[in-house]
């Protein structure tokens, strides 16, 4: 992989302790500083243009996170009151009724572009239903207003990871683990999951031929509308897919020394973020003993990379080691000239001054 030079870790030292929406302080450590009471924020996603980020709650009734980067403060963001909720049931059909936010339990994030200070959020949700929700962005105010809009079920015991939307309203989802297979059976390479899609007028998700991979992942899509990127997660890989035709995989590209998870398209560059994959301090590889793969507790780690769609690799942006504080890299987003970091496993979110590439690989919008 390309190495690219890194700022000094201290300078993380030097910002202040951030509060999370109950108040907790929480110190940097040797790698990171930190906003806390995130409630395993397992994506992260910066609001283009606004110093604004997003992040999603990997827990029952964590729900999402507004948060204010300029002084690293979050709160919940949806909290079902009425201004929130405006229900279309034109396009949402098939939505059984307006999202609780008590269960909201939030995975994978998407944002696509709406019109002028309009976005469309797309959640992966798990509380009280498999859904995809949707809701409306606004970023015309002093804050960034959100309004519930409906949901797209999952079909019956499918589990979404990973969401992602092209322009024409077309939106795909990622299934780690279809019914039958465990983590177990991707960590050995075995597939596992697959890509469903909905289009605008389908009254439920297709699954996509040629999309089963050893633990799909994370999700994205091109600028060009003709492509999308798959994380496997068993593979340690991205995989690249044509829309009109995913029979056959375009690409596969490796991702040697760490395990990616959530892709996004951020500040202008394709990143990826993840666990360390070859942790000494946990014994190595990921293991499966007994039919069991290890649930990573031990801290590994954190790795964030690039994939260069030119050459087709991944090159390396950030890396830490492992921090007592923070553990399951998943997900990361550029705001400024700072890194912001996601984890399915950690109650805060993790932040690191922006390393400055020796050179940069082809980036999208």
């Amino acid at each position: 992989m390309r190495a690219l030079r890194l700022l000094p870790l201290f300078l993380a030292l030097a910002a202040p302790a951030a509060r999370g929406q109950g108040g907790e302080r929480c110190a940097p450590d040797s790698d990171l500083a930190y906003v806390c009471d995130a409630q395993k924020p397992e994506d992260v996603l910066a609001i283009p243009g606004t110093p604004w980020l997003v992040a999603s709650g990997f827990a029952p009734g964590a729900g999402l996170k507004l948060v204010d980067t300029r002084n690293r403060t979050l709160a919940r963001w949806f909290t079902g009151e009425p201004a929130q909720i405006a229900a279309d049931r034109q396009d949402f059909a098939q939505c059984p009724g307006p999202l609780d936010p008590a269960l909201f339990n939030a995975r994978g994030l998407s944002l696509r572009a709406a019109g002028r200070d309009r976005w469309r959020l797309l959640v992966v949700n798990h509380g009280g239903r498999e859904t995809i929700e949707a809701f409306d962005v606004a970023t015309d105010g002093a804050k960034p207003r959100l309004t519930w809009r409906g949901c797209l079920p999952m079909p019956r015991g499918q589990v979404g990871n990973s969401v992602a939307a092209f322009a024409d309203g077309t939106v795909l989802v990622t299934v780690l683990t279809r019914p039958g297979t465990t983590i177990a059976d991707f960590v050995e390479g075995r597939p596992t999951g697959a890509v469903w899609q909905w289009r605008p007028g389908d009254s439920a998700f297709a699954q996509l031929a040629g999309t089963e991979l050893p633990g799909n992942n994370g999700l994205e899509v091109d600028p060009d509308q003709r492509h999308f990127y798959v994380v496997a997660f068993g593979w340690h890989a991205v995989v690249m897919f044509d829309r009109s035709d995913t029979r056959v995989p375009l690409a596969r590209i490796e991702a040697p020394d760490f395990m990616p998870d959530n892709i996004h398209w951020t500040g202008g560059r394709l990143l990826l973020a993840g666990m360390q994959l070859d942790e000494p301090a946990c014994g190595g590889l990921r293991k499966v003993v007994d039919g069991v793969a290890d649930p990573m507790l031990c801290h590994r780690g954190w790795v964030v990379g690039e994939v260069d769609r030119t050459h087709r690799r991944i090159a390396t942006v950030a890396y830490g080691r492992p921090q007592p504080n923070f553990n399951g890299l998943s997900a990361a987003a550029i705001v400024g000239r700072e890194l912001w970091l996601g984890s399915f496993q950690s109650a805060r979110i993790g932040i690191v001054p922006m390393p400055e590439p020796s050179d940069t690989p082809a980036s999208g919008p």
